[in-house]
């Protein structure tokens, strides 16, 4: 445990390739006291490497800004396991919070979040609802979810409740070394964030605090099928309800083959914008 107070409330940690419109995008909707935070920029290995003058060119230089730069494209979970351990070294900030490129955070999101966590010590991972949006179609719609503890872990058996770039967790919730596992090609947070459901509470605030960009050449759409078997090992090694673990997997087994593009139209439907 930290025997002195965090000099700072968060790092915000986010994964970066060949993406520079979609960075300066999500750093502009992110609003917090200046002085309060530190983001974190992965480059894993980007054609042209994203510098500090590319960034402070679009935002206060007032905002610390730390980039690490891979040799190489290794993937995202190299790159955020890379963001992590540099982290833990400061050893010097309360919580880590997650964006990817091309997602916006509403204003108070990370005022909110924070105070979530400070005013519930017990909670170790937060979350919020969000919208997913198709910024070329305008096409949206809403991602709603348990908010409490107990149905978090139920229904974490069929699909991930915390979107990744909606997600806050403590620095001292990752002790033991705790970093994405590796053994999960495209589901490495549905892992990471199953860990934090057995070693503590977690939550998810009811409020739209990010709107998350459908990119389709994103993970969850080009990987799609090696994401759900992923998903499936997850259920499998983690679930601790043996019926919910048996029907999650025949979930996931059922989107395996069912084309995306009529999962997508359900979605629209039912959840629509």
């Amino acid at each position: 445990m930290r025997s002195y107070p965090p000099t700072i409330d968060f790092y915000l940690l986010i994964p970066f390739y060949n993406n520079l419109p979609g960075l300066l995008h999500s750093l502009k909707s992110v609003h917090y006291d200046a002085d309060k935070y530190t983001v974190v920029i992965v480059d894993d290995g980007s054609r042209q490497p994203v510098g500090l003058e590319d960034i402070y060119r679009e935002i206060s230089r007032d905002i610390s800004v730390e980039i690490i730069q891979l040799p190489c494209n290794k993937g995202i979970t190299v790159a955020l396991n890379s963001g992590l351990e540099w982290i833990k070294k400061q050893n010097n900030a309360a919580f880590i919070a997650r964006i990817d490129c091309g997602d916006t955070c509403s204003d108070d999101r990370f005022y909110k979040q924070v105070a979530f966590l400070k005013a519930h010590p017990s909670v170790g991972l937060v979350g919020s609802w969000c919208i997913f949006k198709d910024h070329v179609s305008n096409v949206a719609y809403r991602y709603i979810t348990p908010t409490r503890h107990k149905k978090i872990k139920r229904g974490m058996h069929f699909r991930n409740i915390f979107i990744h770039p909606t997600v806050m967790w403590r620095c001292d919730a990752m002790k033991d070394n705790k970093l994405y596992p590796d053994t999960y090609p495209d589901a490495e947070d549905y892992g990471f964030f199953y860990r934090f459901l057995q070693q503590g509470e977690t939550a998810i605030i009811p409020e739209y605090l990010v709107t998350c960009e459908i990119n389709h050449k994103g993970i969850s759409l080009t990987s799609r099928r090696k994401q759900l078997k992923s998903r499936i090992k997850v259920v499998q090694e983690y679930g601790r309800n043996r019926v919910l673990r048996y029907l999650g997997v025949v979930k996931l087994r059922l989107l395996l083959i069912i084309p995306y593009n009529i999962i997508f139209s359900i979605k629209k439907s039912l959840y629509g914008v």
